[in-house]
C-alpha cells in the first residue's frame, strides 16, 4: 500500500459543529471526508502496471532534486505531493527537480564534450613527448656536446652496414673507434688514467631466447676502455653499446648513436677536474646482432669484468625520440634511486619493465647476458620511437634529432658520474634486496618508492573503497536490498558489454585477415581507431542503452549514474587487489585509477545530489579524472608506439589485426569505465551510436576495398614492408653451415591510380652461401640451389605476386619435420614465428670461399644420445645454430 493512505481528510468545521456530526452541514462535510479517504485507499491499491507506468514517466522526466536516491524515493514523492499541508512544500521541491531534469545532460553536448576532453588529453601527451631538450650548445668541456656526438655518429654510419665478421665491422669501425679514443686520451686530465684493450674472445653459451639455442662464436671483437682514478680503482661501473649492425642497415639508432654518446661521455669525464672514486668501463662490443655474443665474451673472459658492480646498457627499438628505462635490477633498488637522483631528463616506467620481462616482446638485449652470466645488476635504456624503420636502410643518422642525442648524453653522463662517485657501488651487495615502483611524470621528474611501500598504499586505497561501498551496502534494509541488486546486475551488464565489444572487434579483425587486408592501418594508424575503436565504443553504449531501457525502467538516471560509477570503482579496485596480490609493481596504475575517482566522487557528490548532472558537476567530474586519464594516455601512447611497428615484423603466424583489435578493445574498456555513468545520465544515445556505427561501417568498407595500402616509401616517414631474401646453394645434410646471406628489405608505395612501385632498398648482392646436411654417418643426402624468401609480416607475398608473378604460392616451401629448423638455413632461429616460406629455384652459385664440413667422430653416450665431433671452415662471419 502507498503512503497516501495515511493522508486522511479531516474537516476543519468539526469544531464549529461542536462535535455534533448529526448536523446536516457537518454531516455533509464528514461524508465528503470519508469519500476522500476511500478514493485515496483505492488509488493506493491500484495495479502495479499503472504504478510502473507513472514512475517510469517521471523517470524519463529526470531526477527529482533533493530526493533520496533509489526506487523508494521515487515511489514516495509523487504521492506525498497529493497530501495537504506539508505536501505544498514537497511539490515545490519536486517541481525544481523536474526543471533540473529537463536541463540535464544533452546527448550532443555530452558526446562532444567527452570527445574534446579526450583529444585535449592526447594533445597534452604529444606535447610532453616532443619536449626533448631545448638548450644551447655546450659552453665548456664539463658538459655533454651533442654536436660532437653527432660527428662521431656520422663517421660510424658512413662506413655502411657493419655485420659481425665483415671488414667494415672488424677493421674500419674498430680503427675509427681507436683513433677517437686516442685523441680523447691526449686531451684527458692528469687526474684520470685511460686504458684501452681490444679483446677478441672465442666461446659458446646456451640461451633461452627465440625457443632456445646454443651460440658459438670465434674471434669476435670488443673495444674496451677503462677510465679510472690515477691511483687505480677496485670497483667499476660498465657502460655498454654495440657498433655492429644488421646486414641491410647503417644502424644509426641501433646502435651507432649509443656508441657515439659513450665516446662523448668518455671525453667529458676524462677532461673533468672532478676525481672519480671508481672506474668507468666503456665497452664497445662488435657482435650483438649475432644474438648477444660479444657481451658474453667480455663478461665471462675479460679480466676487467671482475671489477664491475653495475652497468648501463644502451639499446634501441626505434629511431630517436626519448630513451626509455625499460629494465632495471634484478632487485637492487639503489640503481633506480641513482637514476632518479641523477638523470636530467628522466623517462622511465616499471610498467615497461614488467611488460618486457614477461616475454611478450620478441626481443632481448645484452642486459640478459650481464644479468645471467655476470650476476650484475643494471639499467637498460632504449630509443623506442619510430620503430617502423628499425633494422632497415632508413635507419640513418639524419633521422635522429640532435636533441635526442643531447638528452641521452645528459642522462648517461649524469648517471655514470653519480655511480662513479657513489659509496653505494662499493657495497652494492648490501643494497641488493627489494624492488622499486618507479614512473616518470610526463618527463618532468620520476616518482620512486619501495614496492613494500607501494603495497601498503594499495591496501589503504582498497580499504577506502571498501568503506565507501560498505556504507552504501549497510543502509536500511529496504534501501540496501535494491542497491545491492542493482549493483550486481550492473556489474554483470558492464562485464557483458566489455566481452561483447571484444568479440565484435575480433570478428571484424578475423574477417579482415581472411580477405587479405591485414595491416591496412600500418601506414594510417587512425584507420585502426575508426575501425576497431568505434566498434568497441558503440557496442558498449548499445549494451548499456538496452539495460537502461529494458531493465532499469523504474530507476532514476541520477541513481543509476551513482550505481555505475560505483561499479567502475569496484572493477578497478578488483584489478588493484589482483595486481598487488601478484606482487606486480604496475599496480600503482590501478591505485591511481581508484584513488582519484573516489576523491572526485566525494567532492562532487553533494552538488550532484542536489542539482543532478548539470554543467558544474560535469566540469568538476572531468577535472577530477584529469590525472588518471592523462597518465593512461601517456602509457597508451607508449604501448602503440612500441607494438604497432612490431606487428609489421612479427612473422606469419600472428594475425596483427587480431592483436591490435584486442589492444584497442582493452584500451576502450579502460577509458570508458568512468564514463559509463554518462550513458545513464544522458537523455539519449541514439545519435552517438548512429555516428559511431556510420564511421565504423564506412571504414570497414574502405578497408575491404583495399583503399588503405599498408606500406610507404615516403622519405619523410617511410614504413617499409620487410622481406628477407637469401640466395643459397644447398647441400641437404644433417648439420647446417650458413656462410652468409643476402638480405634486402622490399618496400611498396602507393602511387597514382593505385599503381605499386617496387623498390629494392638495398642492392641484392649474391654472397657466398653454403648449407649442408649429413646423415648420422656423414653422407650427403641432397643438393639444390635457389632463392629462399621470407615475408616477415602476416601478408606474406600477397603484395609481391602481382608484380613478380614467379613468386607465388606454387613455390611455397614446406617444413621438413625430420630436419633441424625445418631444413631451412635460418640466419636467426625464428622458424616458429615464420612458417610461410617460398623457395624459387635458381642456378647454383660458386662461392669464392666455400665452407667445408667434415665429420670427425661419432660416439654413443651412456645417456642414450649420440655425440658428434666435426670441423668446419669458411669465412670470418659464418654463423652456427
Amino acid at each position: 500500500m502507498r503512503s497516501l493512505a495515511l493522508c486522511s481528510f479531516r474537516p476543519r468545521t468539526r469544531r464549529r459543529c461542536g462535535g455534533r456530526s448529526f448536523s446536516p452541514r457537518c454531516r455533509g462535510l464528514e461524508l465528503l471526508g470519508w469519500r476522500l479517504r476511500l478514493v485515496a485507499m483505492e488509488w493506493g491499491s491500484g495495479s502495479a502496471a499503472v504504478r510502473r507506468h507513472r514512475v517510469g514517466g517521471e523517470r524519463r522526466d529526470g531526477p527529482v532534486a533533493g530526493a533520496p536516491p533509489g526506487r523508494q524515493a521515487l515511489e514516495q514523492e509523487p504521492l506525498v505531493d497529493a497530501c495537504g499541508g506539508r505536501g505544498a512544500g514537497t511539490r515545490k521541491r519536486s517541481a525544481a527537480g523536474s526543471r533540473a531534469a529537463r536541463t540535464g545532460l544533452s546527448e550532443a553536448r555530452a558526446a562532444l564534450g567527452l570527445a574534446f576532453y579526450l583529444l585535449a588529453l592526447r594533445a597534452l601527451v604529444q606535447l610532453s613527448l616532443q619536449q626533448l631538450v631545448l638548450r644551447g650548445a655546450a659552453q665548456d668541456h664539463a658538459e655533454f656536446d651533442a654536436r660532437q656526438a653527432r660527428d662521431y655518429l656520422e663517421h660510424i654510419t658512413s662506413i655502411g652496414p657493419r655485420t659481425t665478421g665483415s671488414p667494415e665491422n672488424e677493421i674500419l669501425t674498430v680503427r675509427y673507434l681507436l683513433e677517437q679514443i686516442k685523441l680523447i686520451e691526449v686531451q684527458s686530465n692528469s687526474l684520470h688514467k685511460i686504458s684501452v684493450n681490444v679483446q677478441r674472445p672465442t666461446g659458446s653459451f646456451s640461451i633461452d631466447f627465440l625457443g632456445g639455442f646454443t651460440s658459438y662464436y670465434d674471434n669476435i671483437t670488443n673495444v674496451v676502455v677503462k677510465l679510472e682514478p690515477r691511483g687505480g680503482a677496485q670497483h667499476a661501473v660498465l657502460a655498454n653499446c654495440h657498433f655492429d649492425s644488421v646486414a641491410n642497415s647503417p644502424g644509426a639508432s641501433d646502435d651507432a648513436v649509443s656508441c657515439s654518446v659513450m665516446l662523448e661521455v668518455l671525453r667529458v669525464l676524462s677532461t673533468s677536474s672532478e676525481a672519480l672514486h671508481h672506474a668507468v668501463i666503456f665497452l664497445f662490443n662488435g657482435a650483438e646482432e649475432n644474438v648477444l655474443q660479444a657481451s658474453h665474451g667480455f663478461i665471462t673472459q675479460h679480466p676487467w669484468a671482475s671489477l664491475i658492480r653495475a652497468f648501463i646498457n644502451l639499446e634501441a627499438a626505434g629511431v630517436g625520440g626519448k630513451e626509455l628505462v625499460f629494465q632495471t635490477g634484478p632487485e637492487n633498488p639503489w640503481l633506480v634511486q641513482a637514476y632518479v637522483s641523477a638523470a636530467k631528463h628522466p623517462f622511465a616506467s616499471v610498467v615497461a619493465q614488467e611488460v618486457f620481462q614477461s616475454g611478450i616482446i620478441p626481443s632481448d638485449t645484452d642486459f640478459r647476458i650481464y644479468r645471467d652470466f655476470g650476476n650484475i645488476p643494471g639499467i637498460d635504456l632504449a630509443f623506442i620511437e619510430n620503430g617502423y624503420i628499425y633494422h632497415t636502410k632508413y635507419d640513418t643518422a639524419d633521422r635522429i634529432l640532435t636533441d635526442s642525442i643531447q638528452r641521452a648524453g645528459d642522462n648517461i653522463l649524469a648517471v655514470l658520474k653519480y655511480l662513479a662517485t657513489s659509496d653505494m657501488l662499493t657495497a652494492a651487495a648490501d643494497y641488493r634486496h627489494g624492488n622499486m615502483v618507479f614512473f616518470d611524470v610526463f618527463g618532468l621528474f620520476v616518482i620512486a618508492y619501495p614496492s613494500r611501500v607501494g603495497s601498503i598504499i594499495n591496501c589503504m586505497v582498497v580499504m577506502a573503497v571498501v568503506l565507501y561501498l560498505g556504507k552504501k551496502l549497510l543502509q536500511p534494509k529496504h534501501k540496501a536490498a535494491n542497491y545491492t541488486k542493482d549493483f550486481f546486475c550492473g556489474l554483470g551488464i558492464t562485464l557483458i558489454s566489455w566481452f561483447t565489444s571484444l568479440v565484435t572487434v575480433l570478428i571484424i579483425a578475423v574477417f579482415i585477415s581472411l580477405i587479405g587486408q591485414s595491416l591496412s592501418w600500418y601506414n594510417h594508424f587512425y584507420v585502426s581507431v575508426c575501425l576497431y575503436g568505434t566498434a568497441a565504443v558503440a557496442k558498449i553504449i548499445f549494451i548499456h542503452t538496452l539495460a537502461k531501457k529494458l531493465y532499469y525502467v523504474n530507476a532514476s538516471d541520477q541513481y543509476l549514474g551513482d550505481v555505475f560509477f560505483d561499479i567502475s570503482l569496484c572493477v578497478h579496485c578488483g584489478f588493484l587487489t589482483a595486481l598487488t596480490y601478484r606482487g606486480l609493481c604496475s599496480a600503482f596504475i590501478s591505485a591511481v585509477w581508484v584513488a582519484f575517482p573516489l576523491l572526485t566522487k566525494l567532492c562532487v557528490h553533494k552538488d550532484f545530489k542536489q542539482h543532478g548532472a548539470r554543467g558544474k558537476f560535469v566540469v568538476f567530474y572531468l577535472l577530477g579524472m584529469f590525472i588518471p586519464y592523462l597518465y593512461a594516455f601517456y602509457l597508451i601512447w607508449a604501448v602503440f608506439e612500441m607494438f604497432t611497428p612490431i606487428l609489421g615484423r612479427s612473422g606469419s603466424e600472428i594475425p596483427p589485426d587480431v592483436v591490435l583489435a584486442s589492444i584497442l578493445a582493452g584500451c576502450t574498456m579502460i577509458l570508458s569505465s568512468y564514463f559509463i555513468n554518462f550513458i545513464y545520465l544522458a537523455k539519449s544515445t541514439k545519435k552517438t551510436m548512429l555516428t559511431l556505427t556510420l564511421v565504423c561501417t564506412v571504414t570497414f568498407l574502405l578497408v575491404c576495398s583495399g583503399t588503405f595500402f599498408p606500406y610507404s616509401s615516403n622519405p619523410a616517414s617511410p614504413k617499409p614492408k620487410r622481406v628477407f631474401l637469401q640466395v643459397r646453394a644447398i647441400l641437404h645434410e644433417l648439420f647446417e653451415i650458413l656462410a652468409s646471406i643476402a638480405l634486402c628489405v622490399l618496400s611498396f608505395t602507393s602511387q597514382q591510380e593505385n599503381q605499386l612501385t617496387f623498390l629494392l632498398l638495398t642492392d641484392l648482392t649474391v654472397l657466398d652461401c653454403f648449407v649442408t646436411f649429413h646423415d648420422l654417418d656423414g653422407n650427403v643426402v641432397k643438393r639444390d640451389s635457389g632463392i629462399w624468401i621470407n615475408g616477415f609480416d602476416y601478408t606474406g607475398i600477397s603484395h609481391i605476386t602481382p608484380h613478380i608473378p614467379e613468386i607465388n604460392d606454387t613455390i611455397r616451401a614446406h617444413c621438413e619435420d625430420d630436419a633441424p629448423l625445418c631444413g631451412f638455413p635460418w640466419y636467426l632461429p625464428v622458424h616458429f614465428l615464420i612458417r610461410k616460406n617460398w623457395y624459387l629455384p635458381a642456378p647454383e652459385v660458386s662461392p669464392r670461399y666455400p665452407a667445408h664440413f667434415r665429420l670427425v667422430s661419432k660416439e654413443q653416450t651412456p645417456w642414450d644420445s649420440i655425440k658428434l665431433t666435426f670441423e668446419a671452415t669458411g669465412k670470418s662471419y659464418d654463423s652456427f645454430f
